[in-house]
């Protein structure tokens, strides 16, 4: 009956995350933010079988010299029965700058660059919590980005716009804001040769996740305020390549919404000391019986050892409606009421 416990308690967590998954099908799951990044399509040349050469199209990626992103995070409570979800809608504010992109250390004849199709991506894993229309200010000149992305080389999925590399520049500095909305967690992926990332909160307990921590950042029952500064050498790839030989996610950093209390983790580890409880409440009985010269049954035993078990049941049920602390008060004096009220009986 101690083991049952055990897949109750994972049982009942099944049911919350349950409850987790319907509510992030409607409002969006957690995101990561991946760019704004160029891409330009090109044409490579191939021999096939037949000796034949083959014509196809392949892109080219450019990451920006300098990144900075400041989030805002609004977070909301949503209930679905008697689980609790923390969703949030985020204002992200993105800037930096490119350089004009050099084909040529890329091995790429200029002549083969299809110039009117490079688009500049920003990678969003969840595309329903997008809340308004994204724009982009690039050299003072207006871009409204479409859904998808050409090239899977780098996101999966997200917006891009098409932009016009005008050859007589050399910096294109950008400016953007996306309304985002997401659940659990929000993360970065550091793709400027300098990335500086601040985010901002009113949630006050955050889980600061990934491959990087904050440089510095306060916590307090107001919220939280968090800053990392990343350098493209803190990370395993370079500001330009070909195709998909490099891959970024594993990079991402960001802060998860943590609820403060997870009754269902507390009740796990104290059903887990259920044998010890067991064990020491037996052994009482045994010295009683030895001491007192008093027979105990062995169904009177299995009695009081079921009674020790239904502890966790209602430890568990009464978590879940008023807390971990009150639950474990309750259920304590119910149980602990009981078996005396029984050993009373039979000691007499």
């Amino acid at each position: 009956p101690a083991s049952m416990i055990q897949s109750l308690i994972r049982e009942r967590e099944m049911r919350q995350q349950e409850a987790i998954m319907e509510i992030n099908n409607s409002w969006g799951y957690e995101q990561t933010i991946t760019g704004p990044f160029l891409t330009i399509p090109y044409y490579d040349y191939f021999k096939n079988n037949n000796n034949e050469i083959i014509k196809s199209v392949v892109y080219a990626h450019f990451l920006p010299e300098k990144l900075d992103i400041k989030s805002q995070i609004n977070p909301e409570k949503r209930s679905r029965g008697i689980f609790d979800v923390i969703v949030y809608n985020s204002s992200l504010d993105l800037s930096g700058s490119f350089k004009f992109p050099d084909v040529k250390s890329l091995n790429i004849n200029e002549s083969d660059i299809i110039w009117d199709k490079a688009y500049i991506a920003v990678g969003i894993p969840d595309m329903r919590g997008i809340k308004d229309n994204i724009t982009m200010s690039l050299n003072s000149k207006e871009y409204e980005f479409n859904p998808g992305i050409d090239s899977k080389d780098i996101a999966e999925s997200g917006v891009h716009t098409y932009i016009n590399l005008a050859k007589d520049t050399s910096e294109f500095a950008f400016s953007m804001q996306i309304k985002l909305n997401g659940s659990g967690s929000l993360r970065f992926v550091p793709v400027g040769k300098e990335t500086n990332v601040h985010v901002l909160s009113n949630w006050p307990d955050p889980s600061f996740n990934g491959s990087f921590l904050p440089d510095n950042r306060t916590v307090s029952k107001d919220g939280f305020d968090a800053n990392w500064k990343i350098l493209h050498l803190n990370r395993n790839y370079p500001q330009q390549w070909k195709e998909n030989k490099f891959e970024v996610y594993s990079s991402a950093f960001g802060v998860s919404l943590l609820l403060p209390v997870d009754t269902y983790q507390k009740s796990m580890r104290s059903a887990k000391y259920a044998v010890l409880f067991l064990t020491l409440t037996f052994l009482i009985f045994f010295f009683v019986e030895i001491l007192n010269r008093k027979k105990i049954h062995p169904i009177q035993y299995t009695l009081v050892g079921l009674a020790l078990v239904i502890f966790y049941v209602l430890l568990l049920s009464l978590s879940e409606h008023l807390g971990f602390a009150y639950a474990y008060v309750v259920a304590s004096l119910a149980i602990i009421g009981l078996i005396t009220y029984y050993s009373h009986s039979f000691f007499k």
